[in-house]
Formats: structure tokens, sequence, C-alpha cells
């Protein structure tokens, strides 16, 4: 059975507080794990959670993956800032132009993110995420429409996306150039698998699509998540049956 993705994890300084920033913004529900850790819950059964879980690297340069937030009008879109400012974000300038209608801002772990204006068609009823923006290769997302099994929606001059077969945010490669990876991925999937699914099948078959086992040193069998990397180096993690 293929793994579906179930969360977007943040590696944050402090997991509590990023979490109740995200929560703000977005209106979704906090919930405690298991393990300690803490999640804000998508409002759709079907969606992914967001996962914020500690980790001390240094952030170095713009992030790999950033949302894109969606407005219904001019005045949703400012409320959208506002309450992102108000919740301790802050403007940043990443070589945007007076003329964009998109705000770029980031979070209090210094994370960007865009608050998008009305009218994008491309973002038309994903909901209130409309996109993961990405950086990365044609290969990358070729590799992740095969892994999560979603159709390409976008294929075009090196650019891809895709989207669950149920609708909802569009995972998106923007091509060529890709920047160098520097350190670990502040932002990334974590992917999981029925109860009586098969995790070496499931990790067999991500390696055979390209994807590669991350190094033992480097966390590659954490807590029954094995940590892999895809074929742009960009890690993510298998959550293993229970």
């Amino acid at each position: 059975m293929t793994s579906q993705l179930f969360a977007i994890c943040f590696n944050a300084t402090r997991p509590p507080d990023l979490a109740r920033f995200w929560s703000g913004v977005l209106g979704w529900e906090l919930a405690t794990e298991p393990d300690d850790g803490v999640a804000i819950l998508s409002p759709d059964p079907a969606g992914f959670r967001i996962r914020f879980l500690a980790g001390q690297e240094p952030k170095t340069g713009q992030n790999r993956a950033h949302f894109d937030l969606t407005s219904a009008s001019a005045e949703d879109q400012q409320q959208t800032v506002d309450r992102a400012l108000e919740l301790g974000g802050k403007h940043i300038d990443v070589g945007q132009t007076p003329e964009d209608g998109h705000v770029v801002l980031a979070d209090p772990d210094g994370n960007e993110f865009c608050v998008i204006e009305p009218g994008n068609n491309f973002l038309a009823g994903t909901g209130v995420i409309g996109a993961l923006a990405c950086d990365g290769t044609q290969e990358v997302g070729y590799f992740w429409s095969k892994a999560l099994r979603w159709p390409l929606v976008w294929d075009q001059d090196q650019e891809t996306a895709i989207q669950s077969p149920h609708g909802g945010t569009k995972l998106t490669w923007g091509g060529p150039p890709v920047a160098p990876k520097a350190g670990t991925n502040r932002l990334y999937f974590e992917l999981a698998l029925p109860a009586d699914a098969d995790g070496d099948a499931e990790t067999d078959r991500l390696i055979s699509l390209g994807a590669t086992r991350a190094a033992v040193g480097d966390g590659a069998d954490d807590g029954g998540r094995v940590l892999m990397l895809d074929p742009d180096g960009n890690e993510f993690a298998v959550r293993r049956p229970c």
C-alpha cells in the first residue's frame, strides 16, 4: 500500500510557540502528540497535519520550501497579514518588487511564507494553504507524484506541481536554478502507512523511484520513523506501521 502524506514537519527552536503561531494564522486546532510533540490539525479529515519538532540547527539562507496562503479578497489578505504580525511574524525582503501582489513574511522562527493576493487561479479551491512551494528539480516533482500517487497538475518549463486526487494543497517545484542545499531542511514531509502495510516493501518501492536512505548517523531509523532523502537530497520521514 502506498504511504500517504501524514504531516509537514517543522524543525523548530521552540516547537510550542511556533505551533501557537501557525494555529492562530491558519485557524487550525492545536493537538498534543503521544511523543510529547505538538501539532496543528487540518479541519479537512483528508488533509495533512503540521508537526513541530525540536531542532536547534541555526537557519542558513532561505528555506527550500514555504507555504503560500490564499486570500478571498484584498481585505482577507490584509487580515491574514495583520494576524500574522500580531502573533509575532514580520515582513521580510526576498527580492520581491513593489508591483508584486503577494506579501512575504517570516514566522517567529524565521521561516518564510507568502500571503497570495486574491484572484490567483492556480490556487483556486485549494484551501487556506494553497501550496507548499519548493525549490526543486523536475525530477523531484516526478518522484513525489509517483511516491504519493498524486497526479501532476502542472508540468511546464521544468516547473512541476502535484495535488491529491481529493484536492487541497498543491506541492510545487520551481525548477532550475536550484540553490545548493545547506544543512538539514527545516521543513520536510512525513509519510505514514496503514497499520497492515509492509514497511520494508514501501521503503524498497521509494528507493526504486529514486529515494535513498539517510546515513545511520543522521537518524536513519528514529523511533519508528525511517529517514530518507528524495532525488534532490531533501529529507523526508516514513512512519512505520505500529
